[in-house]
């Protein structure tokens, strides 16, 4: 490989760079985190799963997977606040990030709302696993950032999601919750 004498200078700062571990830097001057992660948990408080995040180019990659919950579809959706309480059935994760008054669902013409996603499917064994990637979240910056301030959360709902009605596609109670968290 031939390398121009002008571009020497630009490869050794990049090479530094990658040798401190230097993490991709904002406008603002700070360094974004690119990974986030979630411990998932059940109604009884137990740890049942966990979720890693990943910042893409345009925006986030989603995997998770869970064991101890019932077979079968069940909705997963991002939420707007950083509260998984158990106790008051995770209705401190309160609404969905990017709510859209009757946007609700992945094939809603008036939607998605930034915090749809596809259902969770769970195996007889209790298992279930999934990866997505979402377009309209973000691990470092804009409205629908997942670590802003008050912060963010994954539920799972008992019930499918049919990504069409009001409010949340016939989801039912929220039965696991885990809270997003820069990954360290």
């Amino acid at each position: 490989m031939r390398v121009s004498a002008a571009a020497v200078p630009s490869l050794a700062a990049a090479a530094l760079m990658l040798a401190a571990g230097a993490a991709p830097a904002f406008a603002d001057g700070h360094a974004a985190p690119v990974q986030a992660q979630a411990t998932i948990i059940n109604l009884q408080g137990e740890e049942i799963g966990t979720a890693s995040l990943r910042q893409g180019p345009t925006g986030v990659l989603l995997h998770i997977r869970v064991s101890g919950l019932t077979p079968g579809a069940h909705g997963f959706h991002l939420h707007s606040h950083g509260a998984c309480d158990p106790e008051e059935g995770f209705t401190t994760a309160k609404g969905h990030i990017g709510l859209i008054e009757g946007g609700h669902g992945l094939l809603n013409p008036d939607g998605p709302e930034a915090g749809d996603l596809p259902n969770l499917f769970v195996g007889a064994d209790g298992i279930g696993e999934m990866e997505a990637f979402n377009t309209l979240v973000s691990l470092v910056e804009g409205p629908h950032n997942l670590l802003d301030e008050d912060g963010s959360t994954f539920v799972i709902h008992e019930n499918p999601d049919d990504h069409m009605s009001q409010p949340i596609g016939g989801s039912g109670p929220r039965v696991a919750c885990g809270l997003i968290e820069a990954a360290q």
